[in-house]
């Protein structure tokens, strides 16, 4: 798996549905080894990858193309891969390997490669190929050992100088790697780890804009500036959103505390949030993250979006119709929810928005926040001409399920669109909405739903059913049991969805005329009654 990972990189972009697989089966491959070990010790030769002695990879070609003779080839004998490198830094470790692959002699190798990119779950051994004659020294090879000691050379060790008492040696005193105390140590590591593991790109920040509220110099304020600036783009090239959104957040900070700050210099600190919020620079920004091989942060991500304008809504609605990646997709969802719900009245002027993907993205926006501010705007689009917008807004009415959204609903059951239909008759299958019941009786009564196909038939009877209660049962007893002139039957859709509909009332009465046909000659009424019983069913 790491082999077609390592190939798929090669041949295709970062973002290809083939390469992204080849990575994610490469990580899953390495779980089940966790379970049991912490790290995995392969050993390099020219052909063969090694584990314990086994060959787990065979390429007896040395050729650019055979993995093992590009680790041999630049003297990497040993490659340890410590447990969440596949999280961590796989895909750093097949980046180095395809540059080796692609290298000119010009071009850095991959020792070099390695020691820049500083890895801390890949560990490696290597040899030095300028060292004439030198042989790897294997630890696990005694007779290897035993022949770089020549026992005629050994030497017995100088006896110890005895010094009078009273005088003392100043090699006593000299210092070691162990001349600390288990405590002294013990601080300075922890010391380290904090200091590795601080942010030093928000403390670059902090620092910037400590200085700016200090000082107070006009000349010094912009210099500030003109670095935020830049530090702004840096961050965004490196794909740091979380410092993005720090350094947005500190500078309108900044921007309502510093003391003795000019109008021009308080808009000269918010243009930052100002400009990222524009089309043409969101839009680059969410084309990166879609395009980015490692995940981004869903709080990194949320924590950016809050740092925008009210107006950047509408370009990231515009934009999530054309995100390739479902993770991203979802990420982005979850955040401009978030920046819709604290901006409700920009969501609400979006549904009405010219362009189609940024009007029908705020309306699934509003359905899912079931924005009752929404539901005026909602019906008005009840009235386009387009069916698939009067189609999301009947779904965002639905999922709203106010009296007032529902009555928007009812007119929706005659419209020309069949999915219309059925969407508003769903909606009042899941909501009760009493003054809908005389309309849903006049449908099935007047035979306006015999030329439906079966889906909506069942949507109509199943909403019918779900408001009617015992009053219903007779008739749609009639439907499912009773006989015409000369003893005729209804048609055979009608009296399954009669059935749906009697499990939806679920009352003794409608049991008792469910029992009726539970032998029904006819296989779909009978599939029907059947599922009646069991919805019915306590």
């Amino acid at each position: 798996m790491f082999g077609r990972a390592v190939r798929a990189h090669q041949l295709y972009l970062h973002n290809n549905p083939t390469y992204l697989r080849a990575l994610d089966m490469a990580r899953a491959a390495f779980a089940p080894i966790w379970q049991h070990a912490d790290e995995v010790l392969l050993e390099v030769t020219d052909t063969q990858l090694r584990w314990e002695g086994r060959a787990v990879l065979n390429e007896p070609d040395k050729t650019t193309d055979a993995l093992p003779w590009v680790l041999y080839k630049d003297g990497i004998r040993e490659l340890r891969l410590l447990k969440n490198v596949e999280q961590l830094e796989f895909v750093g470790l097949i980046d180095i390997i395809t540059r080796v692959r692609k290298a000119s002699n010009e071009d850095d190798d991959l020792l070099t490669l390695l020691w820049e990119k500083e890895f801390n779950y890949i560990r490696y051994r290597y040899i030095d190929l300028l060292v004439d004659g030198m042989e790897p020294l294997i630890a696990s090879d005694d007779a290897a050992r035993d022949r770089l000691v020549d026992p005629t050379q050994v030497q017995e060790p100088p006896k110890e100088e005895i010094l009078p008492s009273g005088v003392v040696s100043l090699d006593d005193f000299n210092t070691t790697l162990y001349f600390l105390e288990e405590r002294e140590i013990e601080y300075l590591r922890s010391a380290i780890q904090r200091e590795y593991a601080s942010e030093l790109r928000s403390n670059v920040v902090s620092m910037l804009l400590d200085t700016y509220e200090q000082q107070v110099d006009a000349t010094i304020r912009e210099e500030i500036c003109g670095v935020l600036d830049i530090l702004l783009v840096n961050l965004l090239t490196s794909g740091q959103l979380g410092a993005v959104a720090l350094l947005l957040r500190e500078t309108a900070t900044t921007a309502g505390r510093a003391r003795d700050l000019a109008p021009a210099q308080r808009d000269r600190l918010l243009q930052l949030a100002d400009r990222l919020s524009e089309p043409d620079a969101l839009t680059q920004l969410l084309q990166s993250i879609d395009e980015r091989v490692e995940e981004v942060g869903q709080q990194d991500l949320n924590d950016l979006f809050e740092q925008l304008r009210v107006q950047a809504l509408g370009t990231i609605f515009q934009w999530l119709g054309r995100v390739q990646h479902l993770r991203v997709r979802s990420q982005l969802e979850q955040a401009a929810s978030r920046l819709a719900s604290a901006n409700t009245n920009e969501l609400v002027q979006l549904i009405g928005s010219p362009e189609r993907e940024v009007s029908l993205e705020a309306m699934r926006r509003a359905g899912a926040m079931r924005t009752a501010a929404a539901v005026p705007v909602l019906g008005r689009s009840l009235q386009q001409n387009e069916p698939a917008v009067r189609l999301v807004a009947v779904q965002a009415l639905a999922e709203i399920g106010s009296p007032g959204s529902l009555q928007h609903l009812e007119r929706m059951l005659d419209d020309g669109s069949r999915d219309v239909r059925v969407a508003a008759a769903r909606a009042f299958a899941a909501r009760t909405h009493r003054p809908a019941l005389n309309r849903l009786e006049s449908m099935i009564k007047e035979r306006k739903i015999d030329g439906a196909d079966l889906t909506e038939k069942m949507a109509v009877f199943e909403a019918y059913g779900a408001m009617c209660g015992e009053a219903g049962v007779p008739m749609l007893d009639g439907l499912l049991n009773g006989r015409g002139l000369f003893g005729k039957r209804e048609d055979a859709e009608v009296r399954a969805c009669a059935a749906m509909a009697l499990g939806k009332v679920g009352s003794s009465a409608a049991l008792a005329s469910l029992q009726k046909s539970s032998n029904d000659k006819e296989i779909l009424v009978r599939n029907a009654v059947n599922r009646g019983l069991r919805s019915s069913a306590p």
